[in-house]
């Protein structure tokens, strides 16, 4: 390997371009989402994709829906952002392969309309319960609930799950049933 092919692990690149990643134009309030284009030898290129009136983290490739909820924040804390890599990491997942989205900012927004735009099948709920989500219906910690052809899971937050093995553990036994892992 030399240092023209360095490949680093998610929670790194995430943890060096934390603030460059997922930003806002301030004049028009976009998501800005970098984009890879192709570079020449030697070269670090990225071109900067908006998104009108959408604050997301990640690529979306897979359509996996994971949704936080902080106040003050656009996504959610650097802490929580790398134990989520970490957990997608084990999932044979990375940030490419799901979206992001804090329900903080789209608090009056129906859940069927962030399925929608983000094409959702599986969404990961931490630490905002179904009822809030806007779901019709309620359901306890660490069960897969499928509801119109999507498999719903809530648990408890991010920074909650983090500090507590018997948590993990129940979350690793439902994402293993989700993922097929």
């Amino acid at each position: 390997m030399d240092l023209n092919n360095i490949e680093l692990p998610a929670s790194v690149v995430a943890d060096l371009y934390r603030n460059f990643l997922v930003g806002e134009n301030v004049k028009t309030k976009e998501a800005i989402i970098p984009e890879p284009v192709e570079k020449k030898e030697g070269e670090v290129a990225l071109k900067i994709q908006t998104v009108q009136g959408w604050k997301s983290l990640g690529s979306n490739q897979r359509n996996i829906l994971v949704v936080v909820d902080h106040d003050k924040l656009v996504h959610l804390p650097d802490e929580d952002l790398h134990f989520l890599t970490e957990i997608l990491g084990a999932c044979r997942l990375s940030l490419d392969d799901v979206g992001i989205v804090n329900r903080n900012n789209y608090k009056d927004m129906p859940y069927k309309e962030l399925l929608t735009h983000f094409k959702s099948r599986k969404v990961l709920l931490f630490g905002i319960d179904p009822a809030t989500f806007g779901l019709p219906m309620n359901f306890p910690y660490f069960q897969v609930q499928a509801f119109h052809d999507n498999s719903f899971l809530y648990s408890p937050s991010l920074k909650n799950l983090g500090n507590d093995k018997l948590l993990k553990s129940k979350l690793w036994i439902c994402l293993k049933r989700i993922f097929n892992i």
